[in-house]
């Protein structure tokens, strides 16, 4: 396949809507004019930093431009690309080769992100939740810490200092609420159930506690 070859169904496809259309002009790939209005589109056969680069450029000659690449792909990069050629201000096509059909995914335009005040309220509560700053300096070797891994070792500290102790005890005397569920939980190995609502350190939790003594 080659970038040519999205060529004829992209000056069709322009065709229909009114546009005269030539290939090659200047460093434009396609180029469309009908009137006033100057529509250029960017071929590639995927997406890429210099097709964006690219296409960036032109919008300083209009701001009817699109990127075109074949159809197909992996769908979450394809939302991830169109979602980037949104914030950009640029339009993106693709391309069914075996029938030039041709889909706007996108129009050329100004975008503003839409805030959603979930995602605000699950990270300032993640930001709350977070102890100090342990993903600076020597603590990130373990990777990033998150406030549950922080509440996770409160509870595997306790647990090395009293022994086996019940869930309700370990939440109150550690400060860490959620103690019953991350025990029961478990997602890192630390803790063994002992009776009902009751846990103890498991071997692999004394060696995390080592591990993660730094944090």
């Amino acid at each position: 396949m080659k970038e040519a070859d999205l060529y004829a169904p992209v000056k069709a496809h322009l065709q229909r809507q009114g546009y005269d259309v030539k290939g090659e002009v200047g460093a434009a790939d396609v180029v469309g004019v009908r009137g006033d209005a100057v529509v250029i589109v960017e071929l590639k056969l995927g997406f890429s930093l210099a097709l964006f680069h690219q296409a960036m450029d032109r919008l300083v000659v209009t701001e009817d431009v699109y990127v075109a690449v074949p159809a197909g792909g992996k769908t979450k990069a394809l939302r991830n690309n169109v979602k980037l050629a949104r914030r950009l201000g640029l339009g993106v096509l693709t391309v069914r080769t075996r029938d030039g059909f041709v889909e706007v995914l996108a129009d050329p335009g100004p975008y503003a992100a839409r805030q959603i005040k979930k995602k605000k309220t699950q990270l300032l509560r993640a930001f709350d939740r977070l102890e100090g700053d342990p993903n600076a300096g020597g603590a990130t070797r373990h990777g990033i810490v998150t406030g549950y891994r922080q509440d996770a070792l409160k509870c595997a500290r306790f647990l090395a200092v009293h022994g086996a102790s019940k869930g309700s005890k370990v939440a109150e005397w550690a400060e860490v609420p959620q103690a019953t569920r991350i025990m029961r939980d478990d997602h890192y190995g630390w803790f063994e159930k002992v009776e009902t609502g009751v846990y103890r350190l498991s071997a692999a939790g004394r060696k995390g506690l080592g591990d993660w003594g730094d944090v």
